[in-house]
């Protein structure tokens, strides 16, 4: 066996023996070690991408939504470096990732040779772990020192903080082992080719098989404790407020009904439930109802972030505890002046408070007021949309927001409800990669024996991700229907301070002129235009990646926005 396919082997091998269980390649020369023992192993389902970001996208959907590491794998050259925006938002949303990079061996390096780059410490600070793993070599504790890394990786990736790893292989030619192993289902259901091919090598100077019974090379046996709640000062007037982040939302649902303090959830808090205050972004947003509800205490959980109005309203506590590790807690304001692992209700709290009825007073006339104003037309807006959307999604089901407007919409216009998950790339909130996203999400969501799936994402995330929706024979296939908003360019700027300027339109509104239709044709999936509101249910019918496009006018969307504002300031003062 040759060094380079005995690394891969070894290497994918102790992966899945971790538990690694999906894996995205993006083809090329170097890497191919990696390809072949990744595609052969019985328990990896390998998903192939032409385009690097696009690949680095669905690897990231596909770990957030497994909770799991998952494998990401190029060659060398400018491949690496298009990884880098994912591991971004791998690293700021805590998303495990094992990204391998292929590279030339030291021998090519810093001599003018072929797509070769300095891939040492390419992603910087924003790996948990990087290795320069070396050229393989047949010698004698190679097997210890691949499969130990291999376990180091994972549980870098996976545990405490999850985030990216970064292992750096240099392969020497030859790439191509001298026996190919058989495709999955061309062996026995049971049967493991990486691991019968390791076996098998007569010609290593050590055996490359891992410990009997499947298991690790390095078990983990860390102690799973809970952490020691603090208690909170008994105060009336308190906020507990639930950003973007993938943790239980349990216990601060009922510390809110413990207290009788409002919840104030974003979407992807997946907190959102129950008596949660769902009109909470236009009640913050007007000046009369903040200065009559200053919180003496706010507690915060995950990454708040969504409103100006909301981060604004953290500083208008005397106290601020923020939950979380000290040194990886959230508090993008600074307002923060206490940090807890977890957090308990004061002894003797009780719900019934003229603070908690003022708060489901205000929430029943926004709420009654957003609604109003959305129904009163029948024809789709982006907002109704985006209420609607989250509204009739089926219990099970997946929805993954964009960034930009469709989260923000999200947030001004869902009501609270159970048993579907939104998620989305909040870490950087880039544009980058977000139909590669969803459909990476989508496919660990119904692997996992999920419902549905939906994505509601602009036309600009969708023009920027083409490439997300090319899949190649044979590829898995989510279903997964993507409700693109389609206002001809950048919504979110129409209703912030750049609206005014005199080159807005070309600089920041971007208009573009693609139909989602002629995307829909180049990646030759199914396409459904809708209208008004009452055929939502029925556009969203369908099975496969498809496209549902609803067009609109920014200047009206903005407009809208700024009556539904309106009708929550007028119902608050009857």
């Amino acid at each position: 066996m040759n060094p380079s396919t005995a690394l891969a082997r070894v290497l994918v091998d102790e992966l899945a023996r971790c538990g690694l269980s999906e894996a995205v390649v993006a083809p090329g020369s170097r890497s191919t070690p990696l390809a072949l023992a990744l595609a052969a192993h019985p328990d990896v389902r390998t998903h192939v991408r032409v385009d690097e970001r696009s690949a680095a996208y669905l690897a990231v959907g596909l770990a957030r939504t497994q909770r799991l590491p998952a494998a990401l794998v190029c060659t060398s050259g400018t491949a690496a470096a298009n990884f880098h925006p994912a591991v971004l938002e791998a690293d700021e949303s805590r998303v495990p990732l094992l990204v391998l990079t292929a590279d030339r061996p030291p021998e090519l390096r810093g001599t003018g040779a072929n797509q070769t780059v300095d891939q040492i410490g390419l992603f910087g600070s924003a790996v948990r772990m990087f290795t320069e793993v070396g050229t393989p070599e047949p010698v004698a504790g190679m097997t210890a020192y691949w499969r130990s890394l291999a376990c180091r990786a994972w549980a870098a990736a996976g545990t405490d903080r999850p985030g990216p790893v970064h292992l750096n292989l240099a392969f020497r030619e030859p790439l191509v082992p001298e026996t190919a192993l058989p495709a999955p289902g061309e062996s026995p259901p049971t049967a493991d080719p990486v691991a019968a091919a390791l076996a098998a090598a007569d010609d290593w100077p050590e055996p490359l098989v891992g410990r009997a019974s499947g298991r690790p090379w390095i078990a983990r046996h860390a102690a799973v404790r809970d952490p020691e709640p603090v208690e909170l000062p008994a105060v009336e007037r308190g906020v507990v407020v639930c950003g973007d982040g993938d943790y239980d939302p349990i216990p601060y649902l009922a510390l809110a009904a413990q207290t009788g303090w409002p919840l104030l959830a974003e979407p992807t808090s997946n907190a959102r439930r129950g008596d949660a205050v769902s009109a909470y972004r236009h009640l913050l947003a007007s000046p009369r109802f903040t200065a009559e509800h200053a919180p003496d205490l706010v507690v915060t959980a995950g990454r708040p972030g969504l409103s100006r109005q909301l981060l604004a309203y953290l500083g208008r506590a005397e106290r601020h505890f923020a939950v979380g590790a000290d040194r990886c807690f959230a508090d993008p304001v600074r307002t923060a002046t206490d940090t807890v692992p977890a957090v308990a209700a004061p002894s003797g709290a009780r719900p019934d408070t003229a603070w908690a009825r003022s708060w489901q007073e205000a929430e029943g006339r926004a709420r009654a007021a957003v609604d109003g104003v959305l129904d009163a037309e029948e024809a789709l807006s982006e907002i109704r949309l985006a209420r609607d959307l989250a509204a009739q999604a089926p219990n099970g089901a997946l929805l993954f927001a964009g960034s930009s407007m469709p989260i923000r919409d999200l947030d001004a216009a869902m009501s609270a409800r159970c048993g579907a998950r939104i998620i989305g790339n909040r870490g950087v909130s880039g544009i980058d990669g977000t139909v590669s996203s969803a459909v990476g999400a989508a496919l660990a969501h119904q692997r996992a024996g999920g419902g549905s799936a939906y994505a509601l994402l602009g036309d600009l995330a969708m023009l920027h991700d083409q490439n997300g929706l090319v899949l190649g024979p044979g590829e898995p296939c989510p279903d997964l229907a993507l409700v693109a908003v389609n206002n001809d360019g950048g919504g979110i700027f129409s209703g912030l301070e750049q609206a005014g300027h005199p080159r807005f339109e070309r600089l920041f509104g971007t208009p573009h002129g693609v139909s989602m239709e002629r995307v829909a044709q180049m990646a030759d999936v199914p396409y459904t235009h809708l209208e008004w509101a009452s055929d939502l249910p029925k556009a969203l019918l369908g099975e496969g990646l498809r496209i549902v496009e609803v067009r609109t006018g920014r200047a009206d969307s903005a407009a809208l926005r700024r009556t539904v504002q309106q009708a929550v300031e007028a119902a608050l003062e009857d």
